[in-house]
């Protein structure tokens, strides 16, 4: 068995997040849908049959939905660094900071939905990825 690249873990740790959140998300939809009988239809427009779930249950589905977006640029720089190499303490802390900023970022999501707190740890998460997007940068522009 060959070692792992350290930068690997919090991909890793990210794609278990964003399993884990999809599965509650169903875990709440699901039984949403039953207990309002909704008979769904497939040719109703996108979105329009889950609006009418309570919005407690829709917050799931919108966190899953913002964990396909911009954590898959996460993933695409985290998994460039570990290719050129980069096993650096500060790599390996933004990109741990970013997970846990995310994490962060569903939880305020899924439970509360507080849209400025929302905001100000989604701008977070983006310093944090833009500063590891840098370091990317760098590693595959400079001279020599």
């Amino acid at each position: 068995m060959t070692s792992s690249h350290p930068l690997l873990a919090p991909v890793v740790a990210l794609c278990l997040w964003c399993a884990l959140i999809w599965a509650w998300m169903y875990a709440t939809r699901i039984p949403a849908i039953l207990r309002m009988r909704m008979q769904l239809d497939g040719a109703a427009p996108r979105g329009e049959q889950m609006a009418l779930l309570p919005a407690s249950v829709r917050w799931k589905a919108d966190n899953f939905n913002h964990l396909m977006e911009q954590p898959t640029y996460f993933f695409a720089v985290a998994l460039s660094l570990a290719l050129l190499g980069d096993a650096s303490t500060a790599s390996l802390a933004l990109a741990w900071t970013y997970v846990a900023i995310r994490v962060v970022h569903s939880l305020i999501q899924c439970l509360w939905n507080h849209i400025p707190a929302r905001f100000v740890v989604f701008v977070l998460s983006s310093l944090v990825l833009f500063a590891l997007t840098a370091r990317a940068a760098v590693e595959v522009f400079q001279p020599g």
